[in-house]
C-alpha cells in the first residue's frame, strides 16, 4: 500500500467516524423498531432458504405494499392467449417492422391485430377459414 493508499483510507475512515454519520446509520439500519408494514412472520407458503444460504435467511423480509390492481372489470382490455402458426408470427413481426420503420412508431402485434378486424369483412371471407 502507498503512502496515497494510506491518506486515502484514512480520509474514508476519518469520513465515516462522524457523529452524523453514526446518527443516520443509527436511525436507518440499526433502529430497533421495525418500520411501520414489516412483519416479523413469514408470510403463508413461504419456504426458509436453504441451510447453505444463512446469511440471507436472516435477512428480515418487508412486507408487500396492498395490491393496488383495478378489478378485471374495470380494465377497458382482456389479457388473452392466441395460437398462430409461426410463419404467421413471423409475417405478423415483419409487418410491424415495416411499419414502424415507415414511421408508425407505436405499433403493435396487438395493434396490427385490432386494426385487421376493424378492416376486415366477415361476409366476403370464403369457408376455408
Amino acid at each position: 500500500m502507498t503512502t496515497n493508499d494510506r491518506s486515502h483510507a484514512a480520509a474514508a475512515h476519518a469520513l465515516f467516524e462522524g457523529e452524523d454519520v453514526r446518527d443516520v446509520l443509527r436511525d436507518t439500519f440499526f433502529r430497533s423498531e421495525p418500520e411501520p408494514g414489516f412483519r416479523s412472520e413469514p408470510e403463508p407458503g413461504f419456504r426458509s432458504a436453504p441451510e447453505t444460504d444463512r446469511a440471507a435467511s436472516r435477512k428480515p423480509r418487508r412486507a408487500k405494499p396492498p395490491s393496488r390492481s383495478i378489478p378485471k372489470e374495470d380494465l377497458p382490455y382482456e389479457v388473452i392467449c392466441i395460437s398462430l402458426y409461426r410463419e404467421d408470427l413471423a409475417d405478423l413481426d415483419e409487418k410491424v417492422r415495416a411499419l414502424k420503420a415507415c414511421g408508425h412508431r407505436k405499433m403493435s402485434r396487438s395493434a396490427l391485430i385490432r386494426y385487421a378486424l376493424a378492416q376486415v369483412d366477415t361476409n366476403s371471407l370464403p369457408r376455408s377459414w
